[in-house]
């Protein structure tokens, strides 16, 4: 006799299954908890203050393990807002948070950081210490409304001599604050918070939020480990260090898919600054930043200045710098110590960036040479590739006197521009497949350079009068592999006393009128050319 197993068995039999298993005590998996603002007294009509409200959300969650603070679309006005281990704050699409601009608000001061310098200050606007596993998501926006703070740091630092009751407050917090060594702001003793500062956190998530109007800094996270800030708006306007995202003296961090435009520089890789960042010690490494859009903005992506705990093993893709006064920026000073090592750029656009395209300066702070100690800066081993646009300037390196730039390496560029590269003071630097088309002027001029390799380095346009490549007190220089193009009159120009080892080979110079011109202090064996390389029939 056959056996009938209806379709509606293996139903029956999980159902049954389920029903065992809770008679047996079984407990079955929690769905994530959401505590919802409204239901702790909060208005979204932005009527009142709701720091209570969502405070009593947040503990609510804490109290049960962590869960998700929701805000439904509406406005929300509301003061400082401190998350804890295990919270998720969840603005959906729609709403609105309205951040005081009551200074009160963001008292008492808290333990912050402030342009590298640890420092008790204004409570950031979201601020999180010492937790684990918090985030910021959504399709909703954040105002942290900031002109309000922006005037009165203007004002301040106008009327040094009057103290407000705000500058008195920080004045007694902080007796023992390390001053850095060339800075006036900290003597203002009004320092405005940044928008969103975790400090000594774990698991830090950012995604999907719009951010509009930081009174400082605005995502800044410090000491932290393991941040993701990915798929984040960011509008500031013209306004006083509204830098975009700032993550500070921490480890792994993973920026994407982010659109920036702000009053100052749109991300920043920081470490501490002078005697204080040095103190404290803990490097900026392993950041990962792509598929990013910058708009306004000092900088597209910068380094420093505040790179005293070291900046290491970062690297920079795929990203469009449209507008921005800079491209790609390292900037530090005598005084900084540290170093910043490690970095590599690659497939960058970049549309009207109004200076350089690329800068690297030690001497942001005009300083007078002095023996190298820990208070010397150092870049090196920094790779930059696959970059095209228009700029003012291509690159610019500055190094100090006592301490090159070293192992730099530029390849696969092409940019049009105003002034061509400018080099002071490298050991170690390689241009391949550059091609620079200056509106005048060489499109490369290097000083006081050692070990110097150029390769397939061109300019589209050149002009009358103009060498292609002018080098001054130059040592041990290898040229090879280029094709200048017709109308070129002189290829490789050399000056200065200290100019030797220079070698050209290997050269297709056939639309070339002079092939290397020697000042009258270059010394008659410093270059030393293959003729037959000069002129291929």
């Amino acid at each position: 006799m056959s056996t009938h197993i209806s379709s509606r068995t293996p139903l029956l039999i999980a159902c049954l299954l389920t029903l065992l298993s809770v008679v047996a005590g079984a407990n079955p998996p929690k769905t994530a908890l959401y505590y919802n603002v409204l239901d702790y007294g909060a208005k979204r009509d932005g009527s009142q203050l709701a720091t209570a409200s969502i405070k009593k959300a947040i503990d609510a969650a804490v109290a049960t393990g962590g869960g998700t603070v929701y805000f439904p679309a509406g406005e929300y006005l509301t003061g400082p807002i401190h998350l804890k281990s295990n919270i998720t704050i969840f603005i959906d699409a729609g709403a609105l948070i309205k951040f005081s601009d009551n200074f009160d608000d963001y008292l008492p001061m808290v333990p912050s950081r402030w342009e590298g310098t640890n420092v008790t200050n204004f409570s950031p606007l979201f601020y999180a210490y010492k937790a684990e596993n918090i985030a910021i998501v959504g399709r909703g926006t954040i105002d942290g409304q900031g002109k309000k703070w922006w005037d009165y740091f203007f004002e301040a630092r106008k009327n040094k001599e009057t103290r407000s009751k705000w500058q008195q407050e920080f004045d007694r917090v902080n007796p023992d604050v390390i001053k850095p060594d060339v800075h006036g702001t900290y003597d203002v003793g009004f320092l405005r918070p940044p928008f969103i500062q975790p400090m000594y956190c774990k698991n830090v998530r950012i995604e999907g939020i719009t951010i509009q109007n930081s009174p400082f800094w605005t995502v800044n996270p410090e000491f932290c480990e393991n941040v993701t800030v990915t798929g984040v708006t960011i509008n500031n306007p013209p306004s006083p260090n509204t830098d975009g995202i700032n993550p500070e003296s921490c480890r792994y961090v993973h920026i994407s898919d982010c659109h920036i435009s702000v009053g100052d520089d749109c991300i920043t890789i920081k470490s501490g600054k002078d005697e204080d960042g040095r103190k404290v010690g803990v490097p900026a490494e392993n950041y990962t930043i792509t598929n990013c859009t910058m708009l306004s903005g000092h900088g597209g992506v910068v380094i420093g200045s505040e790179m005293s705990g070291d900046v290491k093993k970062i690297t920079i893709a795929n990203c469009v710098f449209d507008g921005t006064d800079r491209g790609i920026r390292i900037k530090t000073a005598r005084g900084r110590g540290g170093v910043v090592e490690e970095i590599r750029v690659s497939n960058i656009i970049m549309k009207d960036i109004r200076e350089e395209a690329v800068m690297m300066n030690m001497q942001y702070t005009k300083t007078d040479p002095e023996p190298v100690s820990e208070r010397t800066p150092r870049f090196r081993n920094i790779h930059i590739s696959g970059i095209t646009g228009n700029a003012q300037n291509a690159f610019v390196l500055r190094g100090l006197d006592e301490m090159p730039i070293d192992e730099v390496t530029f390849s696969d560029i092409n940019l049009r521009t105003r002034d061509g590269v400018n080099i002071l003071n490298a050991t170690n630097v390689s241009l391949h497949d550059v091609r620079i088309t200056t509106e005048a002027g060489p499109s490369l001029e290097a000083q006081n350079v050692q070990h110097l390799e150029i390769d397939g380095f061109k300019t589209l346009e050149p002009h009358a009068g103009v060498p292609l490549m002018q080098l001054k007190d130059a040592q041990d220089v290898y040229v090879h592999g280029c094709f200048p193009v017709e109308g070129t009159d002189t290829f490789l120009q050399l000056d200065g006393s200290k100019t030797e080892g220079v070698v050209v080979e290997g050269n297709n110079l056939r639309h070339v009128k002079t092939a290397v011109r020697k000042g009258d202090q270059v010394v008659e064996q410093a270059e030393t050319s293959n003729a037959s390389s000069y002129s291929i029939p």
